[in-house]
């Protein structure tokens, strides 16, 4: 059989089709658009539902493509056997109402038999046992021998979920010989053996199911196929699994290099080597599809293929972060046909390295209790960890549970799953309880809401008109009232004011009539009907009453000067920071704009002066604002941004602000960039691990910033007797250094005078094995008992040392081992693990030094007096 790369093997297969008439459309994000059913994509078709659901019109009625995809349904299998993977790419030809199984599948064995020229005596179709009419094709129109076509029943070769579109398929198996086999005569495809490999899925959607076994024929029938690149090119390549095709074993290569280990000499580190190779595949796809790592959603599920891959790669003994490296190799092994990896690539290998950080940070701490949970479990005999232990490792330390999961089962154990989430639930509890009913409106207001017509919103056109009252409730309990109390919601048949939504607040104003005033403090709506918040200040209101609704002018136009300044400071992170950047949310009020972003880093000064100044210049070209309403398809061709997981319409309003910001909008805006006068960023800060969020101001608001920034600066200048900037920064810095000298002079101090009782703690130590074990209790600040420690361990190689410190009210342990005595045994991290038993917390680290946290003070002379024991133990 020739051999045939992965990529080559992939662009075979798209040219196939394309000379079949199929539109080849590039690989779809892993990230669903407009689809709240999947946190990702699975499989080939799930892109292309609402084509085949009749909801959007394709680009053409054949469509060819080959799909990334992620499942993590089998994560826990996947290195510990070679078949299970995380990531994968599948091939697919799509007919929407266009050809049928006449077609497909002679194009299936013409593309497997004459291209890629597999013999045919090794592939064996199945079909359904009543399809009839795919087994006449695969018998008479293609010549397949009738001792090689399968009938299979309903559970293997027919597509159905529920009620709606459903069909038979026919499968295309490959026969990897008999030494895969089971030995039986019966043995074919259906077997549960090894021998027989499916490689090709043909789904033929002709029915329509009631979801009771009921089935009608459907006018326009589709094909939905689906093969596996990898398992395809395990096929031409003649290999046993995924993991030993070209470009993952060229991957699989660069981690056992980075490990100075060998694949295939130690199951151990091969299942390590596997776990890498797929989740540094996966980890490097969704980053470079906008995916950040969180701790909810799909963000979670990136976390956890990082974190997971992080701890076999220090399991592999491999120290420092090391993503960066493979996900190179990742990239370049996918150039051809995703080219944006290596075009992403630094921001890529960023996202992963600080990921890795982060869980260094993290695994340590959570390491030392998990270890000491298990160690105690076992000691007890019992065989699953506590659900509350796990819960607080996840809450308090932040150790991913799956982690804990894996890890106690490589000790043995299990962990309680229901003890576990009856704490996660009971902390849902408390935090809902906290939070009090924030979501907005309850059930029972829903429905009345449905009941009323939907308000005609006029406010794009107009701050002011006329209108009936159509509905009057109590502010207070939300129920229907025939005439206004003092605080009323008024909900009438049309309205200028913009309610809440899209993260801008909603308008301000006025309401009257000839028999009341009201002014309006907030607008919301709900399932179309805008509703008014009032407070009543003269006379009163009936339903039916003619009113007219004015707009506070001053607020709607200061939001609008806000709400527009965010567009363009959304346009000006891309250009400044790269288009990774996505909106994550966003808040409009009169007194400021917030935008969230998704970002790895703090922004450096640099980078916030060079966002400024753009938004700024795009302010004073007083670039036109302007709106339209496009269907949804047209607004993302024409390069609008929408925010990703919003659920839009079929059409959407698309906000325009010259050639540089294009938006999906239903905010207010000012008509040109010019109106928003001023633009100053207030602060940055985080909101989340790889959520950024800028707070600015416009207008008359920054003028006033600009004013408060001046004056104090000159405040500043008068006490320090500064005369201009200049000379100001030369006073701060001069202060600076007078305050860190002043503080290591301090240290240099106490370090000095605790050095003298060292002499003494060194007189009373006891002669364990060789080596002189001492103990002594300071008050010392941390850094400067860290210092002190390490003076100890390097004046005196024979020394084992435990240091305490109470400073600021919390018990700090260190503990030192200079090298005479790591020699003989002594190991830091192990000792203070020792010592943290009997004074409770946790701690840990290098076998020359090593820190823990104490919990309980009082039993410390407890721990100092058992400590000669402890090194006497390990240092047998």
């Amino acid at each position: 059989m020739e051999w045939t790369s992965l990529n080559d093997l992939r662009e075979s297969y798209l040219k196939f089709f394309e000379s079949k008439g199929h539109l080849v459309h590039k690989s779809y994000s892993l990230i669903p658009e407009n689809d709240k059913t999947l946190l990702l994509i699975v499989a080939g078709m799930a892109p292309l539902k609402k084509y085949f659901t009749g909801e959007l019109t394709p680009p053409r009625r054949r469509m060819t493509t080959c799909q990334k995809c992620i499942r993590t349904n089998d994560i826990e299998n996947v290195g510990y056997t070679a078949r299970h993977g995380t990531f994968f790419e599948m091939l697919g030809n799509f007919s929407f109402g266009d050809y049928f199984k006449n077609e497909a599948l002679p194009w299936a064995w013409e593309y497997l038999t004459e291209v890629l020229k597999i013999p045919e005596e090794k592939l064996w179709p199945s079909v359904y046992e009543e399809d009839d009419e795919a087994y006449s094709i695969w018998k008479d129109k293609i010549g397949v021998r009738e001792d090689h076509i399968v009938r299979l029943g309903k559970d293997d070769n027919f597509w159905e979920l529920g009620a709606g579109a459903c069909g038979p398929c026919s499968e295309i198996y490959f026969d990897r010989g008999e030494k895969y086999g089971c030995g039986k005569p019966t043995c074919k495809p259906g077997c549960d053996c090894d021998r027989y490999m499916e490689i090709w899925n043909n789904v033929f959607s002709q029915f329509e199911s009631d979801g009771e076994g009921h089935y009608t024929e459907l006018k326009s029938k589709n094909i939905d196929t689906g093969m596996g690149l990898e398992r395809l090119a395990c096929v031409m390549q003649g290999v046993d699994n995924m993991f030993e095709v070209d470009t993952i074993q060229n991957i699989l290569k660069a981690i056992s290099n980075r490990a100075k280990v060998k694949y295939k000499e130690n199951p151990k580190s091969d299942v390590s080597l596997r776990i890498i190779a797929d989740h540094a595949r996966a980890s490097a796809f969704l980053i470079g599809d906008g995916v950040m790592p969180s701790n909810e959603g799909r963000g979670y599920v990136l976390r956890r293929l990082l974190r997971r891959a992080c701890r076999h790669g220090r399991l592999l003994g491999i120290e420092g972060p090391f993503l960066g490296e493979i996900i190179e190799v990742v990239a370049h092994e996918n150039l051809t046909a995703y080219p944006e990896l290596t075009e992403k690539l630094e921001y890529i290998k960023k996202i992963a390295i600080m990921e890795e950080e982060r869980f260094d940070a993290t695994v340590e701490s959570g390491m030392n209790v998990l270890e000491q949970l298990t160690s105690e479990a076992k000691q007890n005999g019992k065989d699953k960890l506590a659900g509350a232990d796990v819960f607080k490792l996840s809450d308090t330390y932040g150790f991913p549970i799956d982690l804990t999961r894996e890890i106690a089962s490589e000790n043995g154990l299990g962990i309680d799953e229901e003890g576990y989430k009856e704490c996660l639930n009971a902390q849902k509890e408390r935090a809902r309880a906290a939070r009090g009913n924030i979501s907005g409106w309850a059930d029972n207001m829903k429905s009345l809401f449905a009941e009323l017509p939907k308000t005609e919103f006029k406010g794009y056109e107009t701050l002011e008109c006329k209108a009936k009252v159509v509905a009057i409730l109590d502010a207070d309990t939300m129920q229907k009232i025939d005439i206004s109390s003092d605080k009323s919601v008024i909900i009438t048949d049309v309205t200028p004011f913009y309610g809440e939504g899209g993260g801008q607040v909603g308008d301000k104003g006025t309401i009257s009539s000839a028999n009341g005033s009201a002014v309006v403090y907030d607008t919301r709506k709900n399932d179309g009907v805008y509703i008014h918040f009032c407070e009543v200040t003269k006379g009163s209101f009936s339903t039916g009453d003619e009113v007219t609704l004015k707009v506070n002018s001053d607020t709607r136009n200061a939001t609008a000067r806000n709400h527009s300044s965010v567009h363009l400071l959304d346009s000006a992170l891309r250009e400044v920071l790269g288009e990774h950047v996505r909106q994550a949310g966003s808040y409009v009020d009169e007194n400021e704009g917030r935008f969230d972003f998704t970002h790895f880093a703090p922004m450096t000064k640099e980078e916030l002066d060079k966002v400024e100044r753009l938004v700024n210049q795009k302010i004073l070209e007083n670039l036109n604002v302007s709106t339209e309403i496009m269907d949804i398809e047209s607004a993302k061709k024409s390069g609008a941004i929408a925010l990703f997981g919003e659920k839009y319409g079929d059409f959407v309003r698309v906000v325009k602000m010259g050639d540089f910001s294009s938006e999906l909008c239903g905010g207010t805006h000012v008509s040109s960039t010019g109106s928003i006068g001023l633009f100053r960023i207030v602060s940055e800060s985080s909101v989340a691990a790889g959520t950024r969020r800028i707070t600015s101001v416009t207008g008359f608001k920054a003028y006033e910033q600009s004013k408060e920034d001046s004056e104090l600066i000159k405040e500043i200048e008068s006490t320090l007797k500064a005369n201009s900037a200049a000379e100001l920064t030369e006073k701060i810095a001069s202060l600076q250094n007078e305050l860190k000298k002043a503080k290591k002079d301090l240290e240099e101090s106490q370090v000095k005078n605790a050095t003298a009782g060292t002499d003494e703690m060194l007189e009373k130590a006891v002669s364990v094995n060789g080596l002189r074990v001492a103990t002594m209790k300071t008050s010392l600040p941390s850094d400067t008992l860290r210092t002190l420690s390490d003076n100890i361990k390097s004046s005196h190689a024979d020394v084992v040392a435990l240091l305490s410190s109470n400073a600021g009210g919390k018990l700090t342990l260190v503990c030192v081992c200079g090298a005479e005595a790591i020699g003989k045994g002594a190991k830091a991290g192990d000792l203070v693990k020792e010592v943290c038993k009997i004074v409770g917390g946790g701690g840990g680290g290098r076998p020359d030094s090593a820190t823990a946290g104490g919990k309980d003070e009082s039993k410390l002379d407890d721990a100092f007096k058992a400590f000669a024991g402890i090194v006497e133990e390990k240092t047998k």
